[in-house]
Parts: structure tokens; C-alpha cells; sequence
């Protein structure tokens, strides 16, 4: 007798046995699916009832972020990065994803957040180090609860599972934030993280900014779901799907996530629609896969002019306001340009540190390697020197 025709077993239309009752849905998914269209509070009547110090307070962080981008664009242009992929025209998704966490929380960001560790708190400059290719990081994770920037696609999202699990584990009251990109939803680290999530009802909240591209290739070449948030449905967990630049709507549906990832509820996948104003990298060509038109479009639902829209509606875009919000901006530029154009003072033996706890023979022999090549190149160069200075001292 096969397990179809056990006792218990159902039968279909067709008369033919079916599973047995084992088989059924461990929890109903209809609460899990996203709304048909994406969130939004900016320009609904629910707007009226956003606190107006959130609303100050994410209008200065975009204002804050969008001179960032700016500034750091320009800083590539001048050969002071190596590479930086802009987030101007994402900057509400990256700046609720960083005022949702407490302290306590731990945000893991793709290369393209750097504007979210800034406005978690991190030094623009630590956060640039990456970039400017100085340091594997840059900064100390544990100090700022942010994991490294990661450059390869989606392979931070397990690692955010595995600390939210061992957190649960332990008892701290902890939430982990993971960001990625459309793009990166293709990768087998997306899904397995997912699945890791919901199976263990991790504490962690995974955030998707889909920007339309990744690099050249667009969604519809990507994904036939309906939507990247309905994504969640399969894994176990709700899908959200939202404005990704109305900055209050995301501030909100993140920070539902994160307190319901912190009460037990389990992992949430959020999905903000936004775009990628500026291309991928300074390395790419945006107009060989997207008209000017599309970019246009895009920039009138701005996240900032979608800001200012709802500030001025309740009196609360004064001039003093904006101005002292625009001098601050300029400050954070200035300061960075004026430090990130001097001269980095670097040691080639960084390359071993922090690494490893206990570096591994292979790298105590690369070291011992470079230290005598760093060594005899010194003691060459001190005797060029010396041998000028006499030639030098030679002379009539």
C-alpha cells in the first residue's frame, strides 16, 4: 500500500487518492502576501498622522545623505575612491533602515549602503575606507554593530541569519537588519538565508531595495514573481511590499519588522520599490541600457521632494529649517573631502591584520615574505640616499 492510499488519505476531483493529511500547509498564507500595490503615507490622509519630529528628523537625513552621495561621487571622480555606487534617489530606504534599529541591533549592508552606516553613526570616512581600497573594512564591527560592507552579491544575508539565530540562542534581545538588491535576490545566499530564517524563526528582517537594475540587466529579466516581496511566501514569512521612497512608509513597515523580529514573531522580507538615479558604478554606462526619459520620470517622485511636499502642507519646511539643514549637509561634505584628499598613511603589513585571530602557517609565511621584501626595498632605497648625498657632498 503507497503512503497515497494510507488510511486518512483525501481524494481530488479527478476521484484519484490524495495526500495524506500530513501534507497540508503548516500555517495559512494568506497574512503572508504583500499587498498588491507598494505602501505608501506621503500624499494619503494617514500622512496626518506621522509624528512631525519623525518627519524633521528623516528630511535631514535625507538632505544629509543625498550631499553625501554627492560628495563621494565627486571624490571618485577625482581618483580619491577606486569605485562608489551611488544610493541618490534610495536614500529613504537607506535611511529608515538605519534609524529602525536600536543600539543593540546589527545592521548588514550590501556595497551600495554606505549612506545607512553613515546614518547609523558611522565615520563617512571609515565607511568609505572599502572604497578607497585602504582596509578590508575599515572600521570595527562589533564597535558599530555593522557587519563589513559586502561586495559580493547576497552573501551577507546568511551570515545575518546565523547572528540573529546565535543571539536568540543566547538570549540577547537582539534584531539583525540585512539590505540587498534586486540582484541579488537571484543568488542561492538569498534563498538560503531565507529559508534558515523562517525554519528557525531567526530574529532578523531582510529589506530588498529594488532599484530596477542590476547593474544592466532589468527585473522583468530576473524574476516573473508578482513581486520580490511575494518571495516571502514561500520561506514562511510575511512579504511587505512598499514606496521605497517615501521615507516615513518605510520607517514604519522596517520598524513593525524589527519589533516583531525582537517580540518572536520571526523574519520579515520587506521590498522597497525605488530606482538608481546615478549608475551602477563610475565604471558604468547607464545610458547603453535606459533612456533619459525613465531617469526623468523617476526624479519627480524624488524622496525628497516627496518630503518637502508633506513639510510645507503642515508648516513645518521653515527657511531657518532648511538652511540649517543644508549647512549641515555642507559640513559633512566639506569635512569629508578635506580628510579623504589627504594622504592615507599605510602600512602593506595591514594586509595580515584582523584577518585571522591566529594567522594560519600559509599566511605567517606571506607575511614573513613581504616583510623581507618591504625590508630590503627600505634598505635600498637608504642606500640611493646615501650614495647621493655623497655624490652630493663631492662636488666643487
Amino acid at each position: 500500500m503507497t503512503v497515497l492510499e494510507q488510511p486518512g488519505s483525501s481524494r481530488n476531483k479527478s476521484g484519484l487518492p490524495g495526500p495524506p493529511p500530513a501534507w497540508r500547509p503548516r500555517v495559512d498564507p494568506a497574512p503572508l502576501l504583500p499587498d498588491p500595490e507598494p505602501y505608501r503615507l506621503l500624499g494619503t490622509d494617514a500622512a496626518r498622522r506621522i509624528d512631525p519630529d519623525l518627519l524633521t528628523r528623516l528630511y535631514a537625513q535625507l538632505v544629509r545623505g543625498r550631499r553625501f552621495n554627492a560628495q563621494a561621487t565627486a571624490l571618485t571622480r577625482q581618483g580619491r575612491l577606486a569605485v562608489y555606487p551611488s544610493s541618490t534617489g534610495q536614500e529613504a530606504s537607506e535611511v529608515a533602515a538605519a534609524l529602525a534599529l536600536e543600539d543593540r541591533d546589527w545592521l548588514f549592508p550590501s556595497y551600495r549602503d554606505t549612506l545607512a552606516a553613515v546614518a547609523r553613526g558611522l565615520d563617512p570616512v571609515q565607511a568609505l575606507t572599502l572604497l578607497r581600497g585602504d582596509w578590508h573594512t575599515g572600521y570595527d564591527p562589533h564597535e558599530h554593530r555593522i557587519a563589513p560592507l559586502c561586495t559580493p552579491l547576497a552573501t551577507q544575508l546568511p551570515h545575518a541569519v546565523g547572528l540573529a539565530h546565535a543571539a536568540r540562542l543566547k538570549g540577547d534581545d537582539v534584531v539583525a537588519l540585512a539590505m540587498v538588491g534586486d540582484g541579488g535576490t537571484s543568488e542561492g545566499d538569498f534563498h538560503e538565508a531565507l529559508n534558515f530564517a523562517a525554519v528557525w524563526q531567526a530574529p532578523v528582517v531582510f529589506l530588498v531595495q529594488n532599484n530596477g537594475f542590476a547593474i544592466s540587466v532589468p527585473l522583468a529579466k530576473q524574476s516573473a514573481a508578482p513581486s520580490l516581496a511575494h518571495k516571502a511566501v514561500g520561506y514562511g514569512m510575511p512579504g511587505r511590499l512598499v514606496d521605497g521612497n517615501d521615507a516615513p512608509a518605510m520607517h514604519e513597515v522596517l520598524t513593525e519588522a524589527v519589533q516583531r523580529a525582537r517580540r518572536g514573531g520571526g523574519p520579515t522580507l520587506i521590498e522597497a520599490v525605488t530606482y538608481r538615479v546615478e549608475a551602477h558604478t563610475n565604471a558604468d554606462d547607464a545610458t547603453r541600457y535606459r533612456a533619459d526619459s525613465e531617469v526623468e520620470t523617476w526624479r519627480a517622485h524624488d524622496p525628497i521632494v516627496l518630503l518637502e511636499r508633506e513639510l510645507a502642507s503642515r508648516d513645518l519646511l521653515s527657511d531657518a529649517f532648511v538652511s540649517t539643514t543644508r549647512d549641515g549637509a555642507e559640513a559633512l561634505a566639506a569635512d569629508l573631502r578635506e580628510r579623504m584628499n589627504a594622504e592615507p598613511q599605510l602600512d602593506p603589513m595591514d594586509l595580515f591584520t584582523h584577518v585571522y585571530a591566529d594567522r594560519t602557517g600559509q599566511l605567517r609565511e606571506q607575511a614573513a615574505q613581504l616583510r623581507a621584501e618591504l625590508d630590503a626595498e627600505a634598505a635600498g632605497h637608504a642606500e640611493e640616499t646615501a650614495a647621493a648625498e655623497t655624490t652630493r657632498g663631492a662636488r666643487p
